[in-house]
């Protein structure tokens, strides 16, 4: 009879090596897993956007005895109907006067190519020309002061084949935002496009959340004091076939509704110019919104701020004094006195207000916040926006209405532009 010893070293030296490298396997897919969910191309960059006008659309056709020629001459065509555009557009409709070419060219900025044809001697285009705001708004009164809304961050949410999509991947809804020219907008976008930890941070979910510390967190990252969502459905009739896209705005941190339209492209290659289109018409929702005084930034995303709703304090203030405490009984003969009416004074109720004030540096920023703090009827003053270098929204608690605390800061020596549901202030 023989025994065998094993050795329990010699035998369990393969099973450690198997687990050591299961191990690292993990850790390495671990690691790649979540490399790739930041890395690679999630979104379209946004294009610098300048406060400069812009007509978009404009189809040439010109000759020449050169193609270069040609080409010289169809640029001179695009900005004289442009500038027939742009006319009519701030005119109501009415005719532009006549200006020399010279003239002309000193007001266009650039010359955007959207397409081109360039033969031996001719030139078929559509372009869209840029004019500079001082020099073209001098010619027909228009001044840069423009009430803008507080910053807005823009998650452009597309539904397609059942899936919402916002940076996992590039999306055509994604690139017609990035590329839309937001300075003749009254509102003031904030476009992220999925940068880095970006499409970790900004899901298509994110709408759907409540919380607004977590909102809060959210929009300080990027500088923002409010949150649009434009959403896009878009729906296949079948392969090659028309596209219909359904589109709706909604604001703030619990998806408030603000609008919706319908458009149709007539197949996959007409659907970035229908996206185009969309993104215009998004953005006069918005801006009709602001101007019916709809769009404002939400007072409960300050939750830093400790704030007790109006309607509570002057419900608080509203109740009936307590009545006096009962006197002796008058004498037989004595003249009773006549109890005069104690009438309870409601405190007014305050009202939130966004404050536009240029803050090159914090010098200025203090000035503003202690001149503001000092007008009559100013409860409080928080920094909604800020923008050191730039202009800075402050959110202004006044015991009145709009008109009410544009006149007592112009009664401070401010300079006051008013808009729909903001003011713009300046020494």
């Amino acid at each position: 009879m023989s025994i065998s010893l094993s050795n329990p070293v010699r035998d369990t030296l393969p099973y450690r090596a198997i687990f050591v490298v299961f191990v690292l396997t993990a850790l390495a897919l671990a690691g790649w897993r979540v490399a790739a969910q930041v890395e690679g191309d999630r979104g379209i960059a946004p294009i610098a956007s300048s406060g400069d006008f812009e007509v978009d659309g404009i189809s040439v056709n010109a000759t020449g005895k050169t193609a270069e020629e040609a080409r010289t001459n169809g640029w001179l065509q695009a900005q004289r109907k442009a500038w027939d555009v742009l006319y009519a557009r701030t005119h109501a409709g009415a005719k532009a006067p006549q200006v020399p070419d010279s003239r002309l060219a000193q007001m266009v900025s650039a010359v955007v190519v959207e397409r081109e044809e360039i033969g031996p001697r001719r030139y078929v285009a559509k372009l869209g020309v840029i004019f500079d705001r001082a020099r073209a708004g001098e010619l027909f009164g228009q001044t840069d002061a423009m009430v803008r809304s507080a910053p807005m961050l823009v998650l452009p949410v597309t539904y397609s084949g059942g899936v919402a999509q916002l940076y996992e991947h590039r999306t055509p809804w994604q690139r017609a935002w990035a590329q839309f020219r937001t300075g003749s907008s009254p509102i003031d976008y904030v476009r992220p496009f999925g940068a880095g930890g970006e499409s970790l941070l900004l899901t298509a979910g994110q709408a759907s959340r409540r919380s607004r510390s977590w909102w809060r967190n959210i929009l300080d990252e990027f500088g923002a004091a409010d949150v649009l969502v434009p959403i896009a459905r878009l729906e296949r009739q079948w392969p090659g076939g028309p596209v219909v896209g359904t589109f709706t705005a909604r604001h703030g941190p619990d998806n408030e509704y603000l609008g919706s339209f319908t458009m149709t492209a007539a197949d996959d290659a007409e659907l970035p110019a229908m996206l185009e289109r969309a993104v215009e018409r998004m953005d006069a929702v918005y801006a009709r919104a602001m101007a019916d005084g709809r769009l404002r930034v939400d007072n409960t995303l300050n939750v830093e701020e400790a704030t007790i709703d109006p309607a509570l304090i002057e419900a608080l203030t509203s109740e009936a004094v307590p009545a006096a405490p009962a006197s002796a009984a008058p004498q037989p003969g004595a003249t009773a006195p006549v109890p005069q009416p104690v009438t309870a004074q409601p405190a007014a109720p305050l009202s939130r207000f966004a404050v536009q004030v240029a803050t090159p540096d914090p010098a200025s920023l203090d000035a503003a916040l202690t001149g503001i703090n000092g007008t009559p009827g100013v409860a409080n003053t928080t920094v909604g926006s800020l923008a050191i270098g730039g202009t800075s929204v402050l959110q202004v608690g006044y015991a009145g209405n709009l008109d009410g605390l544009a006149e007592a800061l112009r009664a401070r020596g401010w300079q006051v532009t008013q808009g729909a549901d903001a003011l713009r202030i300046s020494r």
